[in-house]
């Protein structure tokens, strides 16, 4: 229960607390929550690119695990680089792990995000020695697992705690698009010590909330480029600096990365729809 002076503050999974009451957690028991400690970061998202409100996730976390499938469904980029944003935005410490590497090599994903510095993960299945090494990125950390519908979050959550019996959905063979099995947020505590906090699939990851710089300072790569921008530049009208040095670095993954960025800004001013759709 809520002690009635928090007022309508939300309390979130991840956040610290004080309670009074019996804290034995027996059967009939009652404790309420009085206070909740200050957060140290917090993960948000809103509905959409220009919803004004904003939807707390978790607190406290300092690892954004993004999950991707590299098959069935199909990488989404785009909605890594949404995860990538909110994630800096938040001071938080991005993870990417890649699923599926028993149905499609990793190479692309990993040309594009290892240059920026960006740890990863690759795991297929039967789970082996990959199941370790993200165990081992994991330990004594507070990490959440974000991703696409049907990527496999609740599959590595049972890998990596058995008794956690989290529900596994299936990938739509019509629409190539994961079903929903986890409906809500849940922390669950590692054995040797660290929490990882799974999270629904998510189709949509609004930024609405962050600042267009902050958008632009999560491309890390476009830095040099972004000096040579005239003062006032949206990076999405002609004349941008960002188009030559794409140009001279021979486009490919840098023009890839370029388009998102561009995406993500002209969403954000009701310019384009956000990216919803299965290959993006």
């Amino acid at each position: 229960m809520k002690a009635r002076e928090l007022g309508r503050g939300g309390v979130v999974v991840g956040d610290r607390v004080r309670l009074t009451g019996d804290v034995s957690g027996l059967p009939g028991t009652l404790a309420r929550v009085v206070q909740v400690q200050p957060r140290t970061s917090v993960l948000r998202r809103s509905a959409d690119d220009d919803d004004p409100v904003e939807r707390v996730i978790v607190a406290n976390a300092d690892q954004l695990v993004i999950v991707s499938s590299l098959a069935n469904p199909r990488p989404r980029p785009r909605l890594i680089d949404r995860f990538l944003v909110a994630a800096y935005d938040a001071g938080i410490e991005p993870l990417l792990c890649l699923t599926k590497a028993d149905l499609a090599a990793p190479d692309d994903l990993i040309a594009t995000y290892q240059p920026l510095g960006i740890s990863f993960v690759v795991t297929a299945r039967p789970f082996g020695d990959s199941l370790d090494e993200l165990l081992g990125l994991l330990a004594g950390r507070i990490s959440v697992l974000v991703g696409h519908s049907g990527v496999g979050k609740s599959t590595l959550v049972n890998a990596l705690l058995p008794a956690a019996a989290r529900a596994v959905g299936e990938v739509s063979p019509v629409t190539g698009r994961g079903r929903h099995t986890s409906s809500s947020v849940v922390a669950l505590a590692l054995p040797g010590g660290g929490w990882i906090i799974d999270t629904p699939g998510l189709r949509s990851f609004g930024l609405a909330h962050i600042a267009p710089d902050s958008v632009v300072s999560a491309f890390p790569e476009f830095a040099e480029a972004l000096a040579e921008c005239e003062p006032g530049c949206s990076h999405i009208e002609p004349g941008c600096a960002l188009d030559e040095w794409v140009a001279s670095h021979g486009g490919g993954p840098a023009a890839a990365r370029l388009d998102s960025l561009r995406r993500l800004l002209r969403s954000r001013e009701g310019l384009d729809p956000a990216d919803t759709g299965p290959d993006q």
